[in-house]
């Protein structure tokens, strides 16, 4: 079995090359505890800085299964995931934010899942009393607003539908992207409603974030913005149909 990373980067130099190496050596590790095979794919979304070349340094040192593909101007965080996961070949596709905030053991986590037969396995930071550790009291009072708003908006059975960390079989990933047009935030709502769609199984798994970032959700402003995206996706999604 073969496992596709996809990391979405926008001037990520900072962290680009320490990711990668982080990435390589948990996936080596998983090669040698299940026999999996790997590749790490960059998604550079028009980057201004050179953490693509920090990237493909990385690759240089013997890692050869870490790739960059990407474009010259900045589209959106949908748009680089897109890329990477149709560039993608493995049996399993995961993707996660370059921050790596879940951290790695979340990777073989989701992958031992599929042993029961799901087609995708999604992060939740809802499903456990840790998801949000290291939240202040209001953020957590924010977000639990955010994501009420937009899980009503939505209809979706899922309590985290945000959440940076998403798996899928190969299959279905690359037959669902290969239908988004969504380049930003929004793509996530694009994406599971497309896998719900095409009748994709889909189950959660709890995750806790390990590695902070500030956070730049304005709750009003972002869930105004996010409900209408949504309605404009979910009007498109009822249009698409996918080949038996």
């Amino acid at each position: 079995m073969k496992i596709s990373l996809c990391i979405p980067m926008y001037n990520e130099a900072k962290i680009a090359a320490d990711t990668a190496r982080t990435l390589w050596d948990a996936m080596a590790e998983n090669r040698r505890r299940y026999g999996w095979d790997f590749e790490i794919l960059f998604a550079d979304d028009g980057s201004l800085d050179d953490c693509a070349r920090r990237v493909r340094d990385v690759a240089a040192e013997g890692k050869g299964e870490i790739r960059v593909v990407g474009y010259e101007k900045n589209r959106g965080k949908g748009a680089a995931v897109r890329e990477a996961v149709l560039s993608s070949d493995g049996d399993i596709v995961v993707y996660t934010d370059c921050d790596l905030a879940y951290g790695t053991d979340v990777i073989a986590d989701a992958v031992l899942r599929y042993e029961n037969g799901v087609d995708a396995v999604i992060g939740s930071r809802r499903l456990n009393g840790g998801g949000y550790e290291g939240y202040t009291l209001l953020r957590r009072i924010a977000s639990a607003v955010y994501f009420g708003v937009l899980k009503i908006v939505g209809g979706f059975d899922l309590s985290d539908s945000q959440c940076g960390f998403k798996s899928f079989r190969g299959n279905v990933a690359r037959k669902v992207f290969g239908k988004c047009q969504t380049n930003g935030f929004a793509f996530d709502f694009e994406v599971l409603l497309l896998a719900e769609k095409l009748g994709a199984s889909i189950t959660e798994m709890p995750v806790t974030i390990i590695n902070h970032r500030a956070s730049t959700v304005h709750v009003v402003r972002d869930s105004i913005r996010m409900v209408r995206d949504l309605i404009r996706i979910k009007k498109r999604v009822r249009r698409i149909t996918f080949d038996v």
